[in-house]
């Protein structure tokens, strides 16, 4: 996800610092937007000479002392900690009108905003995957966020091309909580040995889906559609409807997160 919103973000003409915590997942990172702009230059989407400048907007680094920006937005793993600590490493080192956005599908934003140092420049900027693709950005604030804060993100949403939409900070926020069912289902229907997991993933894309539930877990990573579907039930109070799935379950614990590792519920060529 970060390095689609680091693409997004250069694609729309603003100079990005792309940080990673390695060497080689940097590399993976650059690898990544290169193929994927590479992409768009064969679909007669983009011109070779767009690629380049695109690319030159983007300074790759896994030097943190880097990361000094108008915008800074993380995509770090699903961990209330991990963020917050991450947030004011880098409060430290930017200025006081910084604005700082978690891309979390499911964390309280209003709980990391409570333990950093800014809170009332930080909000939640969530992107849905691809994010140089999908439209949708939800913008959540908490009771820290001031107002400047979230207009200044809702006209940058707009400058990415993207369509914002404001929601409360609930459990999975918009997005998130009405997809639960359309993932845990599915997975269910496959627990019960009803159905096989093609034809489900056929029949849902025939009735106007874009994506069966299945490919859509592997484009995503199960580890995090896993991590998204127990942070909500946990914060539902596990209501059985949204009780994720033991097969999902298995499936990150193996590491066939999907699309990412090669292997998912589908193979896929690295």
């Amino acid at each position: 996800m970060g390095s689609g919103i680091a693409q997004l973000v250069a694609s729309s003409a603003f100079p990005v610092i792309l940080y990673e915590v390695s060497g080689e997942v940097l590399a993976k990172a650059r690898k990544t937007i290169d193929r994927n702009l590479q992409l768009l230059v064969e679909k007669d989407k983009l011109a070779s000479a767009q690629k380049e400048r695109i690319f030159q907007n983007i300074h790759f680094t896994n030097d943190l002392n880097e990361c000094v920006a108008d915008v800074i937005i993380e995509a770090v793993i699903e961990n209330l900690e991990a963020k917050i600590k991450l947030f004011n490493q880098l409060t430290t080192i930017n200025d006081e009108k910084t604005i700082f956005a978690t891309n979390t599908s499911s964390l309280s934003v209003t709980s990391i905003g409570s333990k950093i140092l800014r809170p009332d420049r930080f909000l939640g900027m969530h992107f849905f995957n691809p994010a140089p693709v999908m439209k949708l950005v939800e913008i959540i604030n908490t009771s820290y966020t001031n107002e400047q804060t979230i207009r200044a993100m809702i006209d940058l949403a707009r400058q990415m091309g993207k369509v914002p939409v404001m929601c409360k900070d609930s459990p999975g926020f918009i997005v998130n909580r009405v997809a639960r069912p359309y993932y845990i289902e599915s997975l269910r229907l496959i627990e019960e040995g009803n159905v096989g997991i093609e034809t489900i993933d056929n029949l849902l894309e025939a009735s106007g889906f874009k994506l069966g539930p299945f490919k859509l877990m592997d484009l995503i990573g199960n580890d995090i559609n896993y991590s998204v579907s127990c942070s909500v039930y946990e914060q539902l109070n596990r209501p059985g409807r949204l009780m994720p799935s033991d097969i999902q379950k298995e499936k990150v614990e193996k590491g066939e997160l999907g699309k990412k590792t090669g292997k998912g519920y589908y193979r896929y060529n690295k």
